[in-house]
């Protein structure tokens, strides 16, 4: 297709009703706003040589005809009448059968993107799902800075070191893994925080400046002295040159950086919204997930069920004080996400599993049952009502009691990607005698990449954290401080681990 064009687009065009058919189809076939056109389309939108609803389907642009694209049907009705055009019925993208690719027209696009505008409008939903244009001003600054960046695969953009202000590693790791997590990138590099706080004193005005440092293209390591005193100031138990953990100060951090949140609708974040948490913060709509507990009475079978918001997933490590799961035989289930399983070694769908296997409680902690109206003993089990966009793991290795304190040291193997549909509360009844089953591939709501690794050498008296962070999709770097070096993706999969960070592969409007 050469600049001009679709040639058969511009042949289409000679027609003076193009756009009045173009319009119609596009209110009564593809957006369909109005109850009544929706309920046309589900009647009226079946392949007219198979009859199948599905199957990608077209419809002709020059006569009444709507065909399947996955089995050519639509091909065979262009090529016999000689049709060249069709819409698809659910993107309303334009394909020419000549040029036989989706090609690009300024002035479809532009009555596809009024109908499209006009049915969410008529669902309520205009504000929600209305896609992003620049204003006039942006425009304007556009055309007076006209020098672009790049982002090429070997692009360093975005790698920036951070200096040691006294045992402030614990704080660097966590922030590489915050500024290399995507949504939380475009939200800040796209200047959405709306402050109402005074800006000294925000720590999500502080984190939009981070983000603006490590995307600058400036390569000398960075001093995060402002964000430590914000931290101090906002999470006095963090306040000090000691040691901290790692693990804490990011609770400390998504919690402070929830506080100072204020959404789009200029309402506070404890106002409802489409989490367990009932806030739509950004850092809610990113890390918050909602965790199932079911406690089954074992005299009636009554199920109590309560769903709690959560950040993170705090796993039991094999070595700690407290008993884990035996495995058995064959029955590891870590196959599924591509773990390796030798033997005596734990991996993290070991531990997930573990965390989702029923628990008996016992006779020292019984419940009052809602059946049964008295006291009598349960089961509990955890399962993920929802999964969050980011999914953090803390694997336990730092174990405090009043006997002892010690690092637990156990090598856990982590995959770079992990499908949670085991976990998940609709999973549990699919599920017999703790044995998984494989999930189809097309299933892909629940699969994760891993993105970022935390990593803590030492002891629990003296230790030090460092932070794999993957840049591209097969690039990854290690973060020591102010020290940036390359690392292989054996180097990340054969640490230790101490926080590990997934990210959802597939996301879609709620």
């Amino acid at each position: 297709m050469g600049p001009a064009g679709c040639p058969h687009v511009n042949a289409f065009k000679v027609d003076n009703n193009w756009k009045q058919n173009l319009r119609l189809i596009c209110q009564c076939f593809v957006w369909s706003g109005s109850v009544e056109t929706r309920k046309r389309k589900a009647k009226s939108c079946i392949c007219h040589m198979c009859g199948a609803h599905l199957s990608r389907l077209h419809s002709c642009l020059h006569c009444v005809f709507f065909g399947c694209f996955n089995k050519k049907h639509i091909h065979d009705h262009a090529k016999s009448k000689r049709h060249n055009l069709a819409i698809d019925l659910l993107y309303g993208g334009i394909y020419c059968f000549v040029c036989q690719d989706y090609v690009y027209d300024k002035d479809m696009e532009q009555i596809a993107k009024e109908e499209q505008r006009k049915s969410w409008k008529m669902q309520g939903a205009g504000e929600k799902y209305a896609s992003w244009e620049p204003t006039k001003k942006e425009l304007e600054l556009l055309r007076h800075n006209p020098k672009r960046r790049r982002i090429t695969s070997n692009c360093t953009i975005g790698l920036r070191g951070l200096i040691n202000l006294g045992n402030t590693c614990f704080m660097n790791c966590i922030v590489q893994a915050l500024t290399h997590t995507p949504l939380l990138r475009d939200f800040f590099l796209s200047d959405r925080h709306k402050c109402v706080m005074q800006s000294d004193s925000c720590l999500v005005c502080e984190m939009s400046q981070l983000f603006q440092e490590f995307y600058s293209g400036h390569r000398s390591p960075h001093i995060p002295f402002r964000l430590l005193h914000l931290v101090w100031t906002h999470a006095r138990h963090l306040a000090g040159y000691e040691q901290q953990d790692a693990h804490e100060f990011l609770i400390a951090a998504l919690d402070v950086l929830h506080r100072h949140c204020k959404d789009d609708n200029g309402k506070w974040e404890n106002g409802k919204a489409n989490n367990p948490n009932h806030c739509n913060c950004i850092i809610d709509q990113i890390f918050t997930g909602g965790l199932q507990s079911d406690v089954t009475c074992q005299v009636c079978h009554g199920v109590s069920t309560t769903i709690d918001p959560f950040w993170d997933i705090s796993l039991d490590l094999p070595g700690s004080s407290t008993p884990f799961w035996p495995l058995s035989p064959g029955g590891d289930g870590s196959a599924l996400n591509g773990e390796t399983h030798t033997a005596g070694s734990t991996t993290l769908t070991d531990c997930l599993r573990r965390f989702t296997r029923p628990e008996h409680l016992g006779s020292s902690a019984k419940i009052k049952c809602s059946g049964c109206h008295s006291y009598q003993e349960s089961t509990k089990q955890l399962t993920m009502k929802k999964l969050p966009i980011v999914a953090c793991f803390h694997l336990k290795r730092f174990e405090h009691s009043a006997k002892l304190r010690r690092k637990i040291t156990t090598y856990v193997s982590f995959p770079l990607e992990l499908d949670m549909t085991p976990f998940m509360a609709s999973s549990k009844e699919s599920r017999m005698n703790g044995q998984y089953q494989q999930t189809s591939d097309l299933n892909n709501d629940n699969k994760y990449s891993l993105f970022a690794v935390v990593n803590h050498q030492g002891t629990l008296e003296s230790g030090h954290y460092t932070t794999f962070i993957r840049q591209h999709k097969d690039q990854w770097f290690k973060c020591d401080d102010a020290i940036i070096t390359k690392a292989s993706i054996k180097d990340v999969l054969d640490s230790e681990g101490y926080l590990l960070f997934y990210h959802k592969q597939f996301l879609e409007y709620e």
